[in-house]
């Protein structure tokens, strides 16, 4: 039988960090040898043997506790907000110094959700216009979700690279925030209602027609599969990689 990869879960009180407890103690190619929560120390990171470190905590913790994994050789896994792009330039500074450390940090680890936002993007240079709506419970701490940021700029890469300009938009006259944020040119507006979970629509519109890709995640389960290939593939992609469709073969 093939050695288990030892794996440690951050954030494991937590809603996301308990299912991902389960997750990898169901798993028959891995080992669950640690669960830690807030105030854990990591140093029962190394004591526990772990190799691979799935970080799902809050966004003021993340950053340590991902070098700290980096520092002593484990691969991480990241399900947390809250990099911004100092961070990952800092981050992958430290990761020129331990090639052979893999880290992914997923935006969403929903495999649906990672393809519609891939097809999200590839379908943007065909439209004029495209804007996004998320939609998440009110216990979410970050708006717009680092989902709907990373499909954003995935689009706005998309239609840069097919010469398109910004989708067309005659207002004028506004209350503060009516048109959504702004992510690299491409509209974004959050909604926060009790009884979501994790929703995301893209909108994309043209002369006579319109095109919806939507995706929703009603449980938390939804995401599991995903931090799976995740621990599964982060060994053979030393660095980093931003967003599971680095692991994934799209064919896009």
């Amino acid at each position: 039988m093939a050695e288990r990869l030892p794996v440690a879960v951050l954030g494991a009180n937590g809603r996301m960090g308990s299912e991902a407890v389960q997750a990898v103690s169901s798993a028959e190619d891995m080992e669950l040898v640690a669960a830690l929560g807030r105030g854990d120390s990591l140093e029962r990171l190394v004591d526990s043997g772990a190799r691979y470190v799935v970080d799902l905590t809050v966004p003021d913790a993340t950053e340590a506790n991902v070098r700290f994994a980096v520092e002593h050789g484990l691969h991480a896994v990241v399900g947390t907000t809250g990099w911004s792009e100092e961070r990952l330039r800092s981050l992958r500074e430290l990761l020129a110094a331990h090639p052979g450390t893999g880290v992914l940090i997923a935006p969403n680890f929903a495999l649906g959700s990672v393809l519609a936002s891939a097809f999200a993007a590839k379908a943007a240079r065909y439209f004029e216009s495209v804007e996004i709506v998320e939609l998440h419970h009110p216990d979410k701490v970050d708006a717009p979700s680092g989902t709907a940021v990373r499909t954003a700029q995935l689009i706005a890469a998309a239609r840069s690279d097919a010469g398109l300009g910004p989708s067309p938009d005659a207002t004028t006259k506004e209350l503060d925030g009516a048109r959504g944020a702004d992510v690299d040119g491409v509209r974004v507006h959050a909604v926060r209602l009790r009884g979501l979970v994790a929703h995301q629509e893209v909108l994309l519109g043209g002369p006579g027609e319109q095109l919806t890709l939507r995706h929703d995640s009603f449980d938390r389960a939804s995401f599991m599969p995903g931090v799976l290939v995740g621990l599964r593939e982060v060994a053979r992609h030393p660095g980093l990689t931003v967003g599971l469709d680095g692991y994934l073969d799209l064919g896009l």
